[in-house]
């Protein structure tokens, strides 16, 4: 020791964190299911947290419609069952990853178009302007879903996330979970005394007592959002009971008590949904066309879905042509809601991929018992209808939880790139910021006019501009992919910056013996559907 001072690091310490192609640290990863009692447990987990967006989505826009409480709860049910047919769709014949297919947010905007269509205005009878608008959205999402067909089972989208480089993937992964941001804490704050103890509660279980317990059974963090709900739904139940909300005002009142859904009431014991339930669907072609803008963009941001998903099961980096078959069995999906008639399109649930993370469980089994559930309780409609009146505020205290696990797992791509490039760090800081910059314009701008920035006479056509540029995932992801596919030269050195040479032996399906185990289908399907 020289000089009496502190002795110097060994070389290992200073040496960075290694990469690692697959997450460590996961309890059961695709091929390896948890036993069946934890298994069903964790499935009806999964089926808690896709119920959000498959209750909030047709509360927003059944109302609209002209639909009632019995309207309501009836496509409540359909996007049920077909979520949990595509559910089993993807995890079978897809991808074969642990992903849940629900309902999207991005099909919204053009919904409403339809929704506002002059055409409907001199229906006076309510029921019959919704069945009316229904086939009308019926119509736009069949059309619509050819896109994702064409591209998935085409091959199209293979060959462009050929070119998808782990630098790319960082702000459109990234954004896919951070971009969502608006559906988290602000729906938390509008029932602050509910919303705010879920949150706390769910941080308790899944992180601190898991610290403080040391135990090697997984118990309080595996199922947080079991105990979350239970503890906070009684609590909220009680304020209801003891008058909290009585003299609320009415949109209090819809969001913090517990008997102001009217899906118990409404909902049928028994109906299992059929196609065509609402009638022949009808066609436009400018309604068709924004809701193709609207699948174009849920096919990018399932894109990065899926590659947090495949992050989060401790599977091995999606070759090209495993991805392009998931966007196809997507595509399939977009075709069955319209086909039902669930008001929405269908896209990779991004809070499921969150719950991947948080249980450290990402076993195809799981997903595909909660599938089980979807069916099971979207045919009894009152017992689903009991799981559906969960007050939203507590599904917006998940959100804040599974949105930022989805985010984080894009800035783990960060390890394979070099941050010391300055070409990687103009792609990545110009890539992101635009992509919260330029939707907050959108967004703001809609909110102040009332329209959004492109405004013709043309609803279609407005919503084809703006409806991409209101995605932060698209907008960071397109972005990030243009500049590092254009902005490159061919040398060894600005490859190995883009992070290429860590994906090379995952861009053939048969590349990694590892693939072949997550990805491949059954011996009897590869018959029917090949892999590459």
């Amino acid at each position: 020791m020289a000089g009496g001072g502190a002795p110097a690091p060994k070389q290992d310490e200073l040496q960075p964190h290694p990469a690692k192609d697959q997450l460590p640290n996961i309890s059961y990863c695709i091929t390896s299911p948890p036993p069946w009692p934890e298994a069903i447990l964790l499935g009806f987990q999964h089926y808690l947290v896709m119920l959000g967006t498959t209750v909030l989505i047709p509360t927003a826009l059944v109302p609209q419609m002209g639909g009632g409480n019995d309207e309501k709860a009836k496509v409540i049910q359909t996007l049920l069952f077909v979520a949990g047919l595509n559910t089993l769709a993807q995890t079978v014949f897809g991808t074969r990853l642990p992903a849940v297919i629900g309902g999207s947010y991005t099909f919204v905007a053009p919904t409403i178009s339809i929704i506002l269509a002059g055409r409907y205005n001199g229906i006076v009878d309510p029921h019959e302007r919704f069945k009316r608008t229904m086939r009308g959205i019926q119509g736009a999402l069949i059309v619509a879903s050819t896109l994702q067909i064409i591209f998935g089972f085409s091959g199209l989208w293979r060959n462009v996330t050929r070119f998808l480089s782990p630098l790319s993937a960082v702000p459109l992964v990234a954004l896919a979970g951070f971009g969502l941001f608006e559906l988290a804490f602000p729906g938390v704050a509008k029932c602050i005394e509910i919303g705010l103890p879920a949150l706390i509660a769910l941080l308790i279980f899944s992180q601190y007592i898991p610290h403080l317990l040391h135990s090697e059974r997984r118990v309080f963090d595996r199922f947080a959002v079991l105990f979350s709900v239970a503890i906070v739904w009684i609590y909220a139940h009680l304020l209801t009971v003891g008058g909290a909300y009585k003299h609320a005002s009415p949109q209090t009142q819809l969001s913090c008590r517990t008997d102001r859904s009217g899906l118990i009431n409404a909902a049928p014991w028994i109906r299992v949904p059929w196609p065509f339930q609402w009638g022949a669907p009808t066609f436009d072609a400018g309604e068709v066309f924004a809701m193709m803008m609207a699948s174009f963009v849920g096919l990018v941001e399932s894109t990065g879905t899926f590659i947090a998903v495949s992050r989060y099961a401790s599977a091995t980096p999606l070759p090209p042509s495993i991805l392009s078959r998931g966007i196809g069995w997507q595509g399939i999906g977009i075709l069955a809601s319209g086909l039902f008639g669930t008001v929405t399109g269908s896209q990779v649930s991004v809070e499921n991929a969150g719950l991947l993370a948080l249980t450290r469980v990402g076993s195809r089994r799981v997903v595909q018992i909660s599938a089980g559930f979807m069916l099971f309780f979207s045919i009894l409609g009152k017992f689903g209808a009991i799981f559906a009146s969960i007050p939203a505020p507590i599904i917006a205290a998940f959100y804040c939880l599974f949105f930022a696990y989805v985010g984080s797992a894009g800035l783990s791509f960060l390890q394979f790139c070099n941050l010391n490039s300055f070409r990687v760090k103009f792609i990545l800081g110009f890539s992101i910021f635009m992509g919260f910059s330029v939707p907050q314009y959108f967004n703001e701008y809609t909110v102040i006019h009332g329209f959004g920035p492109v405004h013709t006479r043309q609803r279609w056509f407005n919503d084809m501009i703006n409806v991409p540029f209101q995605s932060e995932a698209f907008v960071a992801g397109v972005l990030a992919f243009f500049l590092d596919i254009t902005l490159i030269k061919k040398d060894s050195a600005t490859r190995k910056d883009r992070g290429m040479h860590w994906w090379d032996k995952f861009r053939s399906f048969k590349g990694d013996t590892r693939s072949e185990e997550f990805y491949s289908l059954p011996f009897r399907l590869n018959k029917f559907f090949p892999s590459v």
